[in-house]
């Protein structure tokens, strides 16, 4: 694999550089983010990872930047921020993962890997999600299951969307509020599990026993 590594901690980038190459694969560095859409249409990297604290061009907006020119590869977002709004917005975004800082280097490389097989098995354009027997189309914003057009309200199919986008990921009613109604919702997380509930009516074969969206309990949810 030849990963894009864009982050400008020299130290950290000549660390992961030593570990990934050992491993196999090709690491080319960029240690600002003016000039990462050229060094992707020159490397064609099979995935970036990105730190979101970046000289010049923060790592979000170039993020911004892949999604519109490149939507199709894969992006890790490294973070040393501890506020969960920079995670929400860069998953918003487009980020297929994220990992904060510290890591190990363990970590980064399951990350990889679990998106890696991710991407690799999701047959569709970025503009569709297949999951199961479920397709999306996120340009219509319309749904199928087994060929079934379903009929979703708005934040029923931004719910459903934030799920299949990071399948495993546990989302607390809390990050779901800011992800799907905004970081100035005022109402309470019940609205969250009412919503859940609507739409597991609609897209799960037995709503009671869920198989697509299900419950951590005392934590949140994820799609399966």
């Amino acid at each position: 694999m030849k990963i894009l590594l864009v982050d400008d901690d020299k130290t950290l980038v000549k660390a992961i550089r030593r570990s990934f190459e050992s491993l196999g694969n090709q690491v080319v560095a960029c240690y600002e983010g003016g000039p990462v859409l050229g060094v992707i249409e020159q490397e064609k990297p099979d995935m970036v990872i990105l730190d979101i604290m970046l000289p010049g061009k923060d790592g979000l907006t170039v993020l911004k930047e892949i999604r519109d020119r490149f939507p199709d590869i894969p992006v890790i977002m490294l973070t040393a921020r501890s506020e969960d709004i920079d995670i929400v917005v860069g998953l918003e975004m487009g980020a297929d993962d994220y990992v904060s800082k510290p890591f190990s280097m363990r970590e980064l490389e399951a990350r990889i890997k679990a998106v890696s097989r991710r991407t690799s098995m999701n047959l569709a354009p970025r503009n569709q999600i297949r999951h199961k027997d479920i397709l999306v189309d996120l340009n219509q914003r319309r749904v199928w299951k087994n060929k079934m057009e379903l009929d979703l309200t708005p934040k029923e199919f931004d719910l459903l969307v934030t799920f299949l986008k990071h399948p495993g990921m546990i989302f607390t009613r809390e990050r779901l509020l800011q992800m799907v109604w905004g970081y100035d919702f005022l109402g309470s997380s019940r609205a969250v599990d009412i919503q859940i509930s609507r739409l597991r009516e609609k897209i799960e074969d037995e709503p009671k026993y869920p198989q697509i969206i299900l419950t951590k309990r005392g934590v949140g949810y994820y799609c399966e």
